[in-house]
């Protein structure tokens, strides 16, 4: 007999016993939950939008169960309710209630449920016109509430908080939890904590998982330490709209001196990318049209402001970025030749404050108007590099030796390899990093420093023009950020409003050059007939003889004679007084021959 056959005979033995066979499919699947599990669950789930219906059937019970049993407790209701509203508008910022708007509605739903629990008592729940004006007041009130934007952002939260769980499981985090979570203007954060063995590096390679898990656009995620650098620990920040959508017009300079931190723009947080440049260089790299130049001219914007520092330039794109701002500038190079003298100058600058502060005991160079910081601000550093090789000992020594005497430099560049920095230890000596958007991910570790790639510094995935991620000693953890906007006129109204401000060089520095300048060169490279002091002559006299009516301005002769604007100046009253020119204007001159 076959197996099957002895299946069924068994079987039937089994129904002449009163047996009835059973087949159970287990998916390990629990029962389903009764319908009051299901309705107190969805009452839970949806407190928040329910919340007003939830009081008026409060202050429906508790009407009717005051007026059977005290019915003389009204007055003492209504005083309460009162006081309650008053110290809401007046200390409702206090218990999270800031917007003026938030506290008056407070203080406006707790006078008018009060109130009307207190006629309630009295008179009854029952009695016209107390029904009506439940209904009525309670619609009026929640509209409000209903169509708030926060209330409805911190419901989400709370959902997809409630929900981490299954996305941790989903995206690889297991056992991974959420500890406090804050909504704010452009999204939220939340603090939460790994399980044994996750790191926040196992997190940040998880980022596009959770994107697609929380249901946000492309880019939304954000992941860094927490401030206490618990390894077992990691922030998330989840934006609902890019904050840095839209160009963001400069406010104005945020500081008046080099020993404030410099506002280059906001953080997606609304707080200032602010960052201290006393004593500190740095780099500013990314690809052409990422945004350097608006960087740049944030930070110029700055520099131009502060009273104790001497701006010296190197563009050798023959001016274009920085020539806007020359009136600013104490001296501006466009040729290499320039470059190479204002760099050398520099050192000179260098070395001759370092033995000033050796004669005074004393070991930094404290910026003040009358002995203000130099700050060297080069553009397109690989250029310098290809176009004066041999400056690169100066940067080189700047970059080593410039901090304590208060010799900043600046070098923007896209990007920044060991040849375009010239092979020395400049972009080494680098304290701030100010990462544009590159094109590949393994410039980020160029321009921010090796490893910073896999720490999350993603300067890669950045997606507008003046989007930058900024590392320095008091910005560790990577933080979007997007430079101020300032259009041509900007530049031009700031940098004529600023250039009556600006210092001259110290003493020391001054003295310095004049005797580097009149020292013969011990190993001249070529013979050169006229001298560097002939050709500024010659050039000075032209311009002056060829000016317009209206005269020349400082920024042009500057560029002309290739001379120092306290050189330049003390040329000038020797001309004057000497009747060869006359000044027109402010800032203007010219030959007192001129005839137009």
């Amino acid at each position: 007999m076959s197996r099957t056959r002895q299946m069924r005979r068994h079987a039937q033995k089994m129904r002449r016993s009163g047996l009835q066979p059973m087949v159970i499919i287990d998916r390990d699947d629990q029962f389903p939950d009764v319908a009051a599990v299901l309705l107190a669950r969805a009452l839970w789930r949806y407190r928040s939008e329910l919340g007003p219906v939830y009081l008026v059937a409060a202050l429906a019970v508790g009407g009717a169960v005051l007026h059977v049993a005290h019915p003389g407790w009204w007055p003492w209701l209504l005083a309460l309710a009162g006081l309650a509203a008053w110290v809401l508008a007046m200390f409702g910022e206090r218990l999270g209630l800031s917007p003026r708007i938030e506290r008056l509605y407070a203080a406006g739903v707790v006078m008018g449920a009060g109130g009307w629990l207190s006629a309630a008592t009295a008179l009854g729940p029952t009695v016209p016109p107390l029904p009506v004006m439940l209904v009525g007041g309670s619609i009026a009130l929640a509209a409000p509430w209903w169509t708030h934007r926060r209330r409805r952002a911190r419901v989400r939260v709370d959902r997809q908080i409630a929900a981490w769980p299954e996305i941790a499981r989903d995206v690889g985090l297991a056992g991974s939890r959420a500890q406090s979570a804050v909504v704010d203007v452009w999204g939220w954060r939340a603090r939460f904590a790994l399980a044994r063995g996750q790191t926040i590096q196992d997190v940040i390679a998880k980022v596009p998982a959770i994107e697609s898990a929380l249901g946000t656009f492309r880019g939304a995620v954000r992941v860094a330490p927490t401030r206490d650098g618990k390894a077992n620990r990691f922030e998330l920040r989840v934006l609902d709209r890019d904050p840095h959508a839209d160009a963001i017009p400069w406010p104005g300079p945020s500081v008046s001196s080099i020993t404030e931190p410099i506002g280059l723009g906001p953080f997606e947080d609304a707080t200032g990318a602010r960052v201290l440049l006393l004593r500190r260089h740095g780099l500013f790299g990314g690809v052409a049209g990422s945004g350097k130049s608006g960087g740049i001219n944030v930070l110029m914007g700055n520099l131009s402001a502060c009273q104790d520092v001497v701006i010296w330039a190197v563009d050798l794109k023959r001016g274009m970025e920085l020539q806007p701002w020359a009136s600013c500038i104490d001296r501006l190079a466009t040729t290499p030749e320039q470059a190479r003298a204002m760099l050398r100058g520099a050192v000179t600058v260098l070395e001759a404050r370092a033995e000033w502060l050796t004669a005074n005991g004393r070991r930094v160079w404290d910026p003040t108007p009358e002995h203000p910081a130099l700050v060297i601000v080069v553009d397109e550093y690989a250029e310098l590099a290809d176009d004066a090789p041999d400056a690169a000992s100066d940067t080189d020594s700047i970059a080593r030796r410039g901090r304590a005497v208060a010799v900043t430099l600046i070098a923007a560049t896209q990007r920044p390899t060991q040849k375009a920095m010239g092979k020395g230890a400049v972009r080494s000596q680098m304290d701030v990093r100010v990462s544009f958007r590159v094109r590949e991910r393994k410039d980020v570790d160029l321009i921010l420093g090796q490893g910073m790639l896999s720490a999350g510094w993603h300067a890669h995935t950045l997606n507008a023009p003046g989007k930058f991620l900024l590392s320095a000693p008091e910005h560790d953890t990577p933080r979007r950020g997007r430079a101020y906007l300032l259009t041509d006129a900007t530049v031009a109204e700031t940098a004529e409003r600023h250039a009556s401000i600006r210092p001259t060089l110290d003493e020391v520095s001054l003295h310095a050059l004049d005797e580097a300048h009149m020292a013969p060169d011990p190993t001249p490279s070529v013979l050169v007939a006229p001298s560097r002091e002939d050709h500024a002559e010659t050039a000075l006299r032209e311009a002056l003889d060829g000016a317009p009516e209206e005269g020349l301005p400082i920024a042009h002769l500057l560029i002309l004679t290739e001379l120092s604007r306290p050189t330049l100046y003390r040329r000038l009253a020797e001309l004057v007084k000497a009747g060869r020119a006359v000044q027109v204007g402010r800032g203007r001159y010219k030959a007192p021959d001129h005839t137009g």
